[in-house]
């Protein structure tokens, strides 16, 4: 693959459209649609802002994969709306967005923007693995800051990260993470296992905080020289931050296979090159119809054929 890809982390994205999209924008049944149109509008923006050669709308087949929580129960363990045995978990989500999911995968298929998921991973996962594919740049689309970790400046990898809705984004390389974090890319990674995510359910090491956590890592390069720092008496730790690290260490010892992205997914052979037409035209028109896409829908047909 040569040439720009952007990668869509895509539950992320319609999550912002669905709560920066009033509910009042309805299809003529009267059903919500304000997630997909949002997350229409926002493709577009992108597309036109950005011009990628190649886009993938990656997607999580398993958002809370057995393989993370068999090594971190609470992984993720407060948005579990429903348990299934042999499935995977049912994530909570809004009443009027879930029914709003099949329309945007409906639509995304009908325009031809290559839709990826992968069982038993999560979007996160497809997005590493493409990236780590890619032989040109790479822009990573996301409001989820664990993706920090696959920005590279010498691969031309960044994270385009939405400030506010989807309207606003920060173009995130090394230099924004070196700003507002005091690591780079390759950092993050230990970084956010030292400090802890409670949105994923992430304990991180009690009494180690973002500020910190980076401290330690400049002072130690990485997550493995911090810990063989724990067992060095000559190293700079303060008692309660040696005690507290020796503690976590069965923590630690697990807790990277869980942060760090996978970056070799089984990826499917798809065609991830941008449409310059939609793959079914009959279909999108009966998904515009039915859900009254109007003008997202129209915009974005018009920007793909330019």
């Amino acid at each position: 693959m040569t040439g720009r890809l952007m990668l869509l982390d895509t539950a992320s994205l319609y999550f912002r459209a669905y709560f920066g999209v009033p509910d009042s924008v309805k299809a003529p049944d009267g059903t919500p649609v304000n997630a997909v149109r949002g997350l229409l509008d926002f493709i577009d923006r992108l597309v036109k802002d950005h011009r990628p050669d190649h886009l993938v709308a990656c997607m999580d087949a398993d958002w809370r994969p057995a393989w993370r929580v068999d090594l971190i129960p609470g992984y993720k363990a407060h948005r579990v709306a429903e348990e299934h045995p042999d499935a995977p978990d049912a994530e909570e989500v809004p009443d009027t967005l879930a029914p709003q999911v099949p329309v945007i995968e409906q639509v995304l298929d009908a325009v031809g923007i290559a839709r990826v998921g992968v069982a038993g991973y999560e979007a996160d996962d497809v997005i590493g693995t493409f990236t780590a594919r890619a032989g040109g740049p790479v822009d990573i689309v996301t409001g989820d800051r664990d993706l920090y970790q696959l920005v590279d400046d010498g691969r031309g990898i960044r994270v385009l990260y939405p400030l506010k809705g989807v309207g606003t984004l920060q173009l995130t390389d090394e230099a924004v993470l070196r700003e507002k974090y005091g690591v780079d890319g390759r950092g993050y990674a230990d970084l956010a296992l030292l400090r802890g995510d409670p949105s994923d359910g992430l304990p991180g090491v009690p009494g180690i905080g973002e500020k910190t956590a980076a401290k330690l890592l400049a002072e130690f390069g990485d997550l493995a020289g911090i810990m063989a720092a724990v067992d060095d008496p000559r190293a700079k730790l303060t008692p309660s931050q040696r005690k507290r690290l020796a503690e976590a260490r069965p923590y630690v010892a697990v807790a990277p296979k869980v942060v760090r992205v996978a970056g070799d997914v089984p990826l499917p052979d798809v065609d991830t090159a941008l449409p310059r037409a939609p793959r079914d035209p009959a279909a999108l028109e009966e998904l515009a119809r039915r859900w009254g896409l109007g003008g997202s829908l129209e915009r974005l047909l018009a920007t793909l054929t330019r």
